[in-house]
């Protein structure tokens, strides 16, 4: 059995974070982790360049039971800290647009960035380690049992993720422990997560694979995000679909508007007075993608007619149709392509400032076993590291 203070289950980005910072205040700390390297979610996120950050992260960028639980941790360790921590490090990174950060060559500089901490804070890394028990001995202690090693040691950190992409062997260790020791675990849900679509609109829009439209999508509580959508052979993706996603439910409509740039009405009546002759597809593929128009012209959504023939009627439809186009998905593609899991341990049962189980001394959560999820675009991970850190300083 090894003696130690400090076991981390996971070396993701959260567990790394915290496992350097309890190291560099003298603790004696082991991160165990399932996998064969560290790091394997952060390796494969922002198409393998890592959305390490952004620069406009928030409390308003989260959603938690709980709004105001991630204001301390947030505010302790900033987007401008971990900044600060990589150009440390030299890492050579871009800003794209809205605050979004990304390492300019691959997600492996990240992972080495937090290696290399944890190399100068003493920690010592254990992987294929498959953590299959916890217990807490009458000593105030815990022992964590892996497939070949036994830990005993002071505190334990729960930073074992959620359930998204299984294939990187995702599972729901992290709820069991939680719920072992008393926890309340909120129902967990795949977030950031591209949509599919009944049968009859997969027909609708078939053939449109691979098409981006710049709109503005919002869910039925009034959430909006504006970024591209993408149609696939499933359904919908794209940025602001992933962003809508965390905020739908089954049966729900999302709305979209396809020109939020433009006064849609107007721009109609103009073309029926000083282009009335030309196709209205033919005007409409000019601010539209062509076979989009045409999916939605044999559907019947949009009449095909020269423009000087549309009624007021039919322009008033047609703006609601252009600018309110509303879907009802069938589902989402669920955890296997998810980039986070909504939902999770419910942080009433945590410390907002060191992330420690409120009825259970020297047991701490964080990161995405946690119920707090944050929007794409690099908010995420900025979660991760400031819980991270926030764990480490009293861990």
């Amino acid at each position: 059995m090894q003696q130690t203070d400090v076991v981390v289950i996971g070396a993701g980005a959260a567990g790394l974070m915290c496992a350097a910072q309890a190291g560099y205040r003298g603790r004696q700390v082991a991160v165990v982790d399932m996998g064969k390297k560290p790091g394997r979610k952060i390796l494969i996120s922002g198409g393998g360049r890592c959305n390490f950050t952004n620069e406009n992260a928030s409390p308003a960028n989260y959603l938690c039971k709980n709004p105001h639980f991630v204001k301390s941790c947030l505010s302790r360790y900033t987007q401008h800290d971990f900044i600060e921590l990589v150009d440390r490090h030299g890492l050579a990174y871009h800003h794209k647009t809205l605050g979004q950060l990304f390492c300019d060559n691959s997600a492996q500089d990240i992972v080495d960035i937090l290696l290399t901490e944890c190399d100068w804070a003493g920690v010592s890394l254990h992987l294929r380690q498959e953590v299959i028990a916890v217990e807490h001995q009458a000593d105030g202690r815990y022992v964590v049992k892996t497939t070949t090693q036994t830990f005993n040691c002071e505190s334990v950190v729960v930073a074992a993720g959620g359930l998204t992409m299984p294939k990187l062997g995702a599972t729901p260790i992290g709820y069991k422990i939680a719920e072992q020791f008393g926890l309340a675990v909120l129902p967990t849900m795949a977030a950031l997560v591209p949509f599919t679509l009944h049968d009859h609109d997969k027909a609708r829009f078939d053939g449109l694979s691979g098409i981006s439209i710049d709109c503005v999508v919002t869910s039925e509580s009034g959430v909006q995000f504006r970024e591209n959508i993408l149609f696939t052979h499933r359904g919908l993706s794209g940025p602001a679909i992933l962003q809508i996603s965390s905020f739908w439910s089954a049966g729900e409509f999302v709305s979209i508007n396809l020109l939020p740039d433009l006064d849609v009405q107007a721009l109609l009546h103009e073309w029926r007075s000083e282009q009335g002759q030309k196709h209205l597809k033919n005007l409409l593929s000019t601010i539209l993608p062509k076979r989009f128009i045409e999916a939605l012209i044999s559907d019947g959504s949009i009449v095909d007619k020269n423009a000087n023939q549309l009624s007021h009627t039919e322009i008033e439809t047609l703006t609601r149709t252009l600018t309110s186009w509303k879907i009802k998905p069938n589902g989402t593609e669920g955890y296997r392509t998810a980039e986070v899991t909504l939902g999770g341990v419910d942080t009433d049962e945590l410390s907002s400032k060191t992330f420690e189980a409120k009825k259970q001394k020297g047991l701490y959560f964080i990161g995405e076993v946690t119920d707090v999820t944050g929007w794409l675009g690099g908010y995420n991970f900025q979660y991760a590291w400031s819980c991270g850190w926030a764990c480490g300083q009293a861990v």
